[in-house]
């Protein structure tokens, strides 16, 4: 991904925060000779020496499963809140934009089953079931359900590298930035105030 120095982010806890609360993303790869791209959730965890990982599954009839230890790497690709920026916002005469936020993640993917899927399996159901007013968990699941586990297949990323694009116009003049801001916030679009919210932050952090 092409990403601009000044839409870098090189603050590591802050792309990992963002991967948390936006695990759902595509996960693409080389499936007999054409790329292939499934979307699922892929959860940031650690492994067993304390690094990085993106864990997920997919299920087993998605051919995508089927040439994970043949790839030397692997995209994972994450969204957050996008918006159009009118250039009528700006002071002087521009071109209209779209401001973003996107994380591309390229790593090595190698299968999990058995004891290490099913401890995957129950801290993700667990991690979405948090705020349910009747939370089901993996381990209150009957047999009967655990056998559905047969037809899905788990996988790790080792995280090679990070590229993450805040695109927030950062690139535009204060007066510009602060009226962007508050053109967002007031579209009445939740992506939208979104976005302002993520621009707020950069305004805080300066």
């Amino acid at each position: 991904m092409h990403v601009p120095n000044y839409y870098k982010n090189e603050n590591l806890d802050e792309v990992k925060n963002f991967l948390i609360e936006n695990s759902f993303g595509i996960l693409i790869n080389q499936t007999n000779g054409k790329l292939t791209g499934t979307h699922i959730p892929m959860e940031l965890d650690k492994d067993e020496n304390g690094n990085d990982v993106l864990v997920g599954h997919i299920s087993k009839v998605n051919p995508q499963w089927e040439n994970f230890n043949e790839n030397e790497e692997i995209l994972a690709i994450f969204n957050g809140p996008h918006s159009y920026i009118s250039s009528s916002w700006y002071e002087k005469e521009n071109v209209p934009t779209w401001n973003y936020i996107a994380i591309h993640i390229y790593g090595e993917i190698k299968i999990i089953e058995g004891a290490e899927l099913l401890d995957f399996l129950k801290k993700l159901v667990n991690k979405y079931e948090m705020n349910s007013k009747n939370p089901v968990s993996v381990e209150k699941m009957s047999s009967r359900t655990l056998k559905q586990i047969n037809g899905i297949v788990g996988f790790s990323i080792k995280i090679n590298e990070i590229q993450a694009a805040y695109k927030l116009s950062q690139n535009r003049n204060e007066s510009d930035y602060h009226n962007i801001v508050n053109k967002l916030e007031n579209t009445g679009d939740s992506i939208s105030n979104e976005v302002a919210k993520e621009m707020r932050k950069k305004i805080k952090q300066t």
